[in-house]
This record gives structure tokens, sequence and C-alpha cells, in this order.
């Protein structure tokens, strides 16, 4: 109960002639009880409601807390009534900040009176919750934001604990509702000890949200990362605690969906929860899960690989020799038993409700199967030695047998998604394989009764949508790591789709639509799914058909661009020229395996690359990143594939073009050697390809 003899916020004497009682909390059952209020009037005129909220007013206002309660009561009575006061936002202001904070505070930290059979009741507490639950729902945004509100926060949240199950309800509810402003992020964010909040998770969901909310919110206004990561590492290492014993299907559902819109930066590095997190995925696994499982378990994997790949491919694909069966073939496998159930009706869910859920499941499993893919690839390179060229069967990442199954339960489902592209893709662009751009009819987004010939999603349109990003990148892997010439044939009749695509992410990174948030770029995958499917003929004459010369060497030459525009006072800031750098090694590599494979050696149409470069001048007074000059080199080499590949004639009609191309070779091998402090092996491979060119160009001018 309050203290009796604390009557004022400034310690002052109570008001002798004023309320119940010199000051005393008024008896339950005396017509003042919480639960009863102020009495009801069945239509009370608008002067009787006037009279009910001066008097309500005055209460508030008194400095004895008996008047301020018995004000409450009546507050309270107002609120749930359907008086047309109750939504006017003046009244609700005046009467809110009639209202003292410190009172508030007071009153839910009250202690306890007991009940009937001497079960701790917390009535004042209960009333304070309300109170401010009702206002949290009732004022305006402005007023939500106010210190007078945010700052109940701590208090609501030490009261979680000491609350009945329905006043938990409301905390809960209410910090919801002020956790979606900064102020309220913020204001949670700072309570030292959020752990009535984390042991209450389990029975009430919605404190996952309100983390999630908190958290998110406070990344997006630059909250200090030291402060918001240590928050977010200590709370997750709580609520793996507090779910122990359950099976963890909500914790993981909130973890997969929070960890991907996060920014990484202000995530904890190597957190010690990543284990135990996989350990709720180990045992939702062995206990036949049902479909709410199965998709948090996805989630909540491909989360974890994209924002902790090393810590959590480590945790999740490492086999236990003590294993009957190992737990990444079994989460593997019921992964690919996942896709290759769902993708069948992808197309017709495309405007179904249901899709963008499913489309986020199955988009996860796509990245679960690629992070597994490159570990696997990782594992097998780190066990063959360099010396003799033998692995080390004893330290395989899981048996032979199991390995095999997985490449052909793998190599299925890659099948599967190539028709799921192919069909994707023609129904919203296309109509029938191989129609030429111009004969394509428009997208239609809605249908009834049949499919058009072409239509389209109304949420994510097929060069913007996740799901396809994730089956390009998954498939884009396998292709290229896997031998299977089968599938390559297969996904050689994908050449359309893969460069329209990436002229789509060319297109927008030159737009102003690059600024788009959520914008995606299909250019990396795009070109690891070309060095695959242009292993075969039918790839490369694929390529040919679809221009994809043209393309490539557009992109190519506008990265070169790009570099020569750089300035000194940009160096700081070289992220964008970085990545545009490392996509153009993507290009060479897919470009020179093609030079080099076609029979009928280079066309005058491809020799324009040839005079671009030689054409190229490197920016002034700025000192190239390694990855910038390894890129230049690799163009360097493909001229020179494209020189070497030429006939007589043609290549002494670009003789001068030949010269421009050594000279540029030899000023990056004059910066290279200029460049001391390098630690020893940098740029080997820039230095490997600089001499190549000199070799095979000397070789050819003699």
């Amino acid at each position: 109960m309050i203290d009796e003899k604390r009557t004022s916020d400034k310690g002052e004497g109570p008001d002798k002639g004023k309320g119940p009682d010199k000051g005393k909390l008024p008896d339950k059952g005396k017509g003042t009880d919480i639960g009863q209020g102020a009495p009801e009037n069945d239509g009370p005129t608008p002067q009787s409601n006037s009279t009910v909220l001066d008097n309500i007013r005055s209460s508030l206002k008194r400095k004895d807390d008996t008047s301020r309660f018995v004000g409450l009561t009546m507050l309270r009575a107002f609120l749930d009534s359907s008086s047309e006061h109750r939504n006017d936002p003046d009244v609700l202001l005046s009467l809110w900040e009639a209202i003292s904070p410190k009172f508030l505070d007071r009153l839910i930290k009250s202690k306890s009176i007991q009940g009937q059979g001497d079960k701790a009741t917390y009535p004042t507490l209960d009333l304070g919750v309300l109170v401010i639950h009702r206002f949290t729902l009732l004022l305006p945004e402005q007023a939500k934001r106010d210190d007078r509100l945010v700052g109940r926060i701590p208090t609501l949240v030490d009261a979680v604990l000491r609350s009945s199950d329905e006043t938990t309800r409301l905390i809960v509810q209410t910090l919801l509702e002020l956790v979606t402003f900064h102020e309220g992020s913020t204001a949670l964010i700072n309570v030292s000890d959020l752990s009535p909040l984390v042991e209450v998770a389990p029975t009430q969901p919605l404190v996952l949200s309100i983390f999630d909310s908190a958290w998110l919110n406070c990344m997006a206004a630059g909250h200090d990362k030291t402060s918001l990561t240590g928050s977010i590492d200590q709370t997750v290492r709580g609520l793996v605690s507090a779910f122990k014993g359950t099976d963890g299907v909500t914790l993981l559902q909130f973890l997969g969906d929070f960890l991907r819109k996060s920014d990484p930066e202000a995530l904890p590095p190597s957190p010690r929860w990543v284990q135990p997190v996989v350990g709720f995925v180990r045992n939702l696994l062995t206990s036949r899960p049902n479909p709410a499982a199965r998709n948090a378990y996805t989630l909540v994997s491909a989360s974890l690989l994209e924002v902790y790949p090393a810590d959590a491919s480590r945790v999740l694909f490492t086999t236990d020799v003590k294993e009957e069966k190992p737990f990444a073939y079994l989460l593997i496998t019921l992964i690919l038993t996942d896709i290759r159930a769902t993708i069948p009706r992808l197309l017709s869910l495309l405007n179904d409700p249901s899709y963008p859920d499913t489309a986020k499941r199955i988009g996860s499993a796509f990245d679960v199967v690629t992070h597994f893919v490159g570990y696997l690839v990782r594992s097998i390179d780190a066990l063959i030695d360099e010396d003799n060229d033998t692995r080390n069967e004893d330290t395989a990442i899981m048996p032979a047998e199991f390995l095999l199954k997985i490449r052909s339960n793998i190599s299925e489902t890659m099948s599967l998604i190539i028709e799921f592209l192919r069909d994707r893709w023609d129904a919203s662009v296309a109509g029938a394989m191989g129609l030429h751009p111009e004969a394509r009819p428009g997208a239609a987004e809605h249908w009834r009764g049949h499919l058009p010939i072409s239509w389209e999603s109304t949420r994510d349109v097929v060069d913007n949508d996740p799901l396809i990003l994730a089956a390009i990148r998954a498939l884009a892997l396998w292709l290229r790591e896997d031998d299977n010439r089968q599938l390559r044939k297969e996904s050689a009749g994908l050449t359309d789709l893969f460069l329209d695509l990436y002229q789509s992410s060319s297109d927008a990174d030159t737009s102003a639509s690059a600024n788009t948030p959520g914008r995606l770029d299909f250019r990396s995958p795009v070109l690891v799914a070309l060095e695959g499917v242009m292993v075969e003929k039918k790839g490369i004459h694929a390529f040919i058909k679809n221009e994809g010369w043209k393309v490539l060497s557009k992109d190519l030459l506008d990265i070169l661009q790009v570099i020569s525009t750089m300035s000194p006072s940009s160096t700081g800031h070289l992220r964008r020229e970085s990545e545009a750098a490392a996509r153009g090694r993507e290009i060479v590599r897919v470009l020179l395996a093609f030079v080099e494979a076609e029979e009928h050696g280079t066309e005058e149409d491809w020799m324009g690359l040839v005079t671009a470069v030689a054409a190229w001048s490197p920016p002034d007074d700025v000192s190239l990143p390694l990855v910038v000059q390894e890129f230049l080199a690799a163009v360097l080499q493909l001229a020179t594939g494209l020189l070497v590949n030429a006939n007589e004639g043609m290549r002494g009609r670009y003789s001068y073009s030949t010269s421009a191309i050594v000279g540029i070779a030899r000023q990056l091998q004059d910066g290279l050697d200029r460049n001391e402090g390098r630690g020893e092996g940098d740029g080997a491979a820039l230095r490997e390809s600089l001499d190549d060119v000199f070799a095979t160009l000397g070789s050819l001018f003699r």
C-alpha cells in the first residue's frame, strides 16, 4: 500500500480540509474500491459529464494521496465508459497532465496487502497499470513520446513479476505500444535490469515483439552501438535460459526474424548463445516437427548462417562421430524435402495471402542449402593435402554414404528449382521460353477463373522477389561446384532469365531506383551461375543467342569508368568502388572462359572492348586498393585473350591498342613495385597476371 505518511510529492502535510479521512486510503468495499469506481449513470448529460471531469481533475491535482487515489478510481470509470469526451484529445491531455507521474510510480511500487487465503494482492499496482495502459492507447502520438509516459517504463518493467496475469498482460501491451517510438525504445534499452520481462517471455510472447521493436528502432536511430550490443547479448542469453524446457518455437521464430532485419554492426560478435539456440533446432528435428516448428528452425538456421556464418556453420554442419545419423544430414534432408514438397505449388500461390510466409520459409531453406554447399566445399578443400593431393578420410565432414545421399537429394531439388524458375519467369514476362522481349505481353497482376498468358505477383515482382534471388544463389553455387553435366545443360535454358535479371539490376544501379530500400541485386549470383552453365556447349550457345557478351561487357566498361573517376578525396569511401571491382573480376572470369571456349575465334564486335581498355587511363594521384588493381590486371588478361584468339589481320589493325595495353600493365607493375609495406604474399596474384600479359603480348608481336 502507499505510505500513509507520504501525502505529497514535495513532502507537504495533508490537506486537512480535503479528501476522506485526512489522507487515509479508503477501505475496500465502501464505494471507492478500484473495481467499483465512480457510480455510473444511465445517460449522463453534457453538464454532468463536465462536472464529473472537473471532479476528477480536482481530485487528481490535490496534494494528498487519498484524494489522488479516489480521482484515479473515478478516472478509471470514465476511461472505461462510452462518453464522447473519452475520445477528445484535449480532455484526455488535461486529465493526463493532472496526474502526478511520481504518484503513479509510488502507486505501482506500493507493497502488497493480504487478501483472502493469505494470497498477496496489489490493488494499487493494478489501478496504476490500468490507467497508464488506457492513456497509452488513447493519447495523441506526441503525448506518447513525452517523458510523462515514457518515463514510466522502468517502473512498469520492475512491476512485471509482482503482477497478476491480467496486469502483466496490460504492462506488456503498454510497453509494446511505447517502444514503437524512438523515445520509448531508448527508455527500454536504458533499463538496467530487463530480467522481469525476460522471465515472463515464455508465457507472454508479446515480450519478444517488444525487444524486436525496441532494438530495431534504436538501430535505425543510430543508438550507441556498445550499449545496444550489450543489451541484445544479455537479453538473448536470458531468453535462451527462460525457454529451457519448452520446444523453443516462439524463440526461434523471433530470432529468425530479428537477426535478418538487424544491422550486423550492432549485433554481438561471436555470441555464446548461438550453440544453445542450435540446441533448440536439434531438439525440434528429432521430435517430428510440425509446420510451425519447421518454419521456426528453417528461419533461425538461415538467419544465424547469414549473420554468423563461421560460428553457425561449425555448430550446424560439423558431424559428431558418435551420432548414428549426422545432424547436418538430418537438417539438410528435411529442408530439401520441404523445398521439393512446396515448389510445385508456389506459382499457384503467387497472389495468395499465404505466399509471403511460404516464400520466406522456402527462401530461408535455399539460404541454408547455399551455406551448406559452401561449407562442404571449404571443408573438402581443407582436407586436401597440398603436397601429395590426397584427402584425409578420417576427418571427413560426414561419412561418405551420407554425402552421396545428400548430393543426390540436392541435385534432384536443383532440377525442380530450374523448372520453377523457368515457369515463374515465363509467367511474369514471357509466356513462352525464348519469346523475344518485344513480343512479350504486359504483366497482368490479377486473374480470375483462369491464368492468362502472363501474370505477376502483386507484392514482389520477379526481379525484386527475395525468393527468386535465394533460389538462383543456391542453384548457381551448386552448378559451379558440382560436376553435373545434366543440370548444367538444363540450366542453359535459363540463360535468358539470368541475363535479363542481370540487366535489370545494372539498370537499377545506375538510376535513381538504386537508392530504393531493399532493392535486390542479382548480378553476383548470376555470374556464378554462368560460370557453371558455360562449361557446356549448350550454355555457350545460349550465351551468344541472348547477347550475353553485350550485357556483361557493358557492365565491365561501366566499372572501368567508375574507377577512372576516383579522386584522392574519395579514397576514404572506396566501398562502392571495391565492390564494383570484385564484381568486375567475376565478369572477367565468365567472359574469359567464353573467349577461350569459342571455336571460331574472336569476332569483330568483341574487339570494341580492346579499344575501350586501351583508351582507359588510371585516375591521377590515387593509390588504388589491391582489389581494384587485381581487377584491372584481369581486364588486361581478357583483352589479351581477345587478341590471341583474333586472326592475324585483326591483330594487325589493333597494334596501337596492344601497345596501350602493355603501357597500362607497366603502370600497374610500377605502382606495385613502389608500394612498400605490403605483407609478404600480397600482390602475388597481381604480379602473376601482369607477367602473363607481358609474356603473351610479347610473343605475339615480336
